[in-house]
């Protein structure tokens, strides 16, 4: 070894050391401070499919050792390396070479890179349920130095996955990294994390509880794992849940079927990562929960005379090809079932607005499937500061009864009716930039959803108001919550377009005095004989 390589080895050591015993941190924050250190150059975007493949294969490899010390314990010594004693009970099997302990004693070899790479393609050879989800090739094409690695897998050595099932140990680990890297990432990326607090916001307005979940642009898989806490919280049944999304991004694809194998989560992602309009692999699904959190103001989805016959939106006008914020909407609502009901997040642009988008938006109205509308406060989004908007699309309005948990509702009929909620002044602060919503503002948030679903509703000024049809059809079907929402402090009754027509004429007023203080001044200059020229 090379003396800079033992300088570097000697200063890497220390840190990671003095992360592993930082007292009284979670065992998420004091590994994400020591993999944190190590990246060095390497950029948050890269460096995440380093870190969270290391997870993913300590994971694998502990549940694999336990299943492998249980075979012997029952005398099946002779079917320890079988793969189909594994995979009965949903364990992945590992080849020898595959293994974690294998890894780490080898861990200090120079090729040890190719060595990861070889083990994350066999484990994915062996085992159906992961194909397509590890990185192929990906640490020997990064080039990460041999020493950072080293020290990486000693500490990701240091989760215990099997220590305390019950809190879901490295779940914690791979979600909270995710978040991070999300953050690193920052704005105009990390669009594979929808932040926490807003999953669990729809997740419990919706109630997710049984049957089929559908996620068109699923990220890295946070709405799935949310769903199934929801269900665990209640007392429910995972296994009466089923999972289908789609993703664009390769990369992206395999860190969502990474989530869901850590977790235990069966789930049908496609085939592979691909475009949900132009190559829609759940063509004739119909899910009983949507959760998404689409890309906002997609330019140029499609070209001008594709998809223009597509079944998602027949019945309705083809979305406008300079934006596909409303054919991720009509995408949603061909897949819901009969009693169907979305939740998802889109750009407050698709609010109001004419050509395509207002027919859509009025259809969709008087067709009674807007349920709720709710307005989010800014800097929710790493990605983003624009304020965005909650949908709530319901196929299933009507009087009905409905068993969520322990909790039996009664729904009252709300033909026409829409609820609008501003949460813009709720939340706290989150990672100093950031706001996100805290437990108590949930609750409320869904509590107010859910009486307004089932008992007599009292409008409340500068937060929520229960609009008919008749209203909103005197609003020509604008979903602008500012234009319902009585406000007594803040002046919020001009809305957006208003307040920039206004802006408008007083900047066009302040030009034209602009231009004659200009002219006037050179009229001036021009009687005491100086002629300026302003070319």
């Amino acid at each position: 070894m090379s003396k800079e390589k033992k300088k570097e080895k000697k200063g890497i050591q220390p840190i990671v050391k003095a992360q592993k015993i930082a007292a009284g941190k979670p065992i998420e924050v004091t590994l994400w401070d020591a993999a944190n250190k190590l990246r060095g150059s390497v950029e948050p975007a890269e460096y995440k499919h380093v870190v969270l493949s290391l997870i993913f294969l300590k994971f694998a490899s502990d549940k694999f050792e336990a299943h492998r010390a249980k075979l012997i314990a029952e005398g099946k010594e002779k079917y320890i390396e079988r793969p189909e004693f594994y995979n009965m009970s949903n364990v992945f099997f590992l080849e020898e070479h595959s293994r974690w302990t294998y890894l780490i004693k080898k861990s200090k070899q120079n090729d040890i890179a190719l060595i990861i790479d070889t083990a994350l393609h066999t484990i994915e050879k062996d085992n159906k349920a992961l194909k397509g989800a590890l990185p192929d090739n990906y640490f020997s094409r990064l080039g990460l130095d041999n020493t950072r690695l080293a020290s990486l897998l000693d500490t990701i050595n240091d989760i215990d996955t099997t220590k305390d099932p019950q809190n879901d140990v490295v779940g914690r680990v791979y979600e909270y990294f995710l978040s991070k890297f999300a953050l690193a990432e920052g704005k105009g990326k990390g669009e594979f994390y929808t932040p926490k607090s807003i999953v669990n916001l729809i997740a419990e307005m919706i109630e997710p509880y049984k049957g089929i979940i559908y996620d068109p642009a699923c990220g890295s898989g946070g709405m799935f794992v949310q769903s199934i806490k929801f269900i665990e919280a209640h007392h429910g049944n995972k296994k009466e849940i089923s999972i289908y999304g789609q993703e664009y991004t390769n990369t992206t694809y395999k860190l969502a079927k990474m989530n869901l194998a850590i977790r235990g989560i069966s789930g049908n992602l496609g085939e592979k990562a691909a475009n949900t309009f132009l190559n829609d692999q759940h063509k004739d699904l119909k899910a009983d929960y949507i959760m998404a959190n689409p890309p906002f103001n997609q330019k140029d989805w499609r070209a001008e005379n594709e998809l223009t016959d597509d079944p998602r939106w027949r019945g309705y006008d083809v979305p406008p090809k300079s934006n596909a914020n409303y054919g991720w909407i009509l995408n949603m609502v061909s897949k819901l079932s009969d009693n169907g009901v979305a939740g998802f997040i889109l750009a407050n642009g698709a609010l109001s607005g004419g050509g395509e988008e207002y027919k859509i938006r009025r259809k969709l109205i008087e067709n009674n499937l807007v349920e709720a509308i709710l307005v989010l406060p800014r800097n929710l989004f790493y990605t983003t500061d624009i304020s965005v908007t909650l949908w709530i699309i319901n196929k299933n309005k009507k009087a009905q009864t409905k068993q969520v948990g322990d909790i039996k509702r009664k729904y009252r009929e709300r033909k026409g009716e829409i609820l609008f909620m501003d949460l813009r002044q709720m939340g706290e602060p989150f990672e100093k930039r950031y706001t996100q919503f805290s437990d108590l503002d949930i609750q409320k948030i869904a509590s107010t959803y859910h009486q307004w679903q089932t008992q007599l509703f009292e409008n409340t000024p500068e937060f929520c108001y229960s609009a008919s049809l008749d209203e909103i059809t005197k609003k020509d079907f604008s979903l602008v919550p500012s234009k319902y929402i009585e406000f007594v402090n803040r002046d919020e009754h001009i809305d957006f377009d208003e307040k920039m027509k206004t802006l408008q004429t007083a900047f066009a007023e302040l030009l034209k005095a602009e231009a004659q203080s200009k002219k006037d001044l050179l009229g001036v200059f021009e009687k005491l004989g100086y002629k300026i020229d302003l070319k």
